[in-house]
């Protein structure tokens, strides 16, 4: 067996900047990625946020944390503002080691940032 490290790609908007609605609307993004992929955290070798300039009421990897994943390295960044962007979006990047090809990878993108990618099913 191989084991490949595998981009899982989601996003997810939010209503509002404030702190309990980014933390839940995050934690519920790393639930449905962690449930479609049935990844274990330890498989995890890092996560990246980014969140678009009107949300900056709490950092992203927060949340993570709340799920207690301690020994997942997080890096949280600023998304481009685009003017043609979602706003009040996060995006999270997992970089996963498995043994699963590209095309069993499940992308998720939930709520509103299902505009992002229309070609991506849930």
């Amino acid at each position: 067996m191989i084991i490949l490290v595998r981009g899982v790609r989601g996003a997810i908007s939010v209503d509002k900047n404030e702190p309990i609605e980014i933390l839940e609307r995050v934690e519920e993004l790393l639930v449905a990625m962690v449930q479609a992929n049935k990844i274990q955290t330890e498989d995890i070798a890092s996560i990246t946020f980014s969140s678009t300039a009107d949300l900056n009421a709490a950092f992203p990897a927060l949340a993570a944390r709340k799920l207690g994943w301690i020994d997942v390295p997080l890096f949280g960044t600023l998304e481009i503002d685009c003017p043609t962007g979602l706003p009040r979006c996060i995006r999270a990047l997992i970089l996963l080691n498995t043994d699963l090809p590209q095309n069993a990878i499940k992308h998720i993108y939930l709520r509103e940032a299902v505009i992002l990618r229309p070609d991506v099913r849930k």
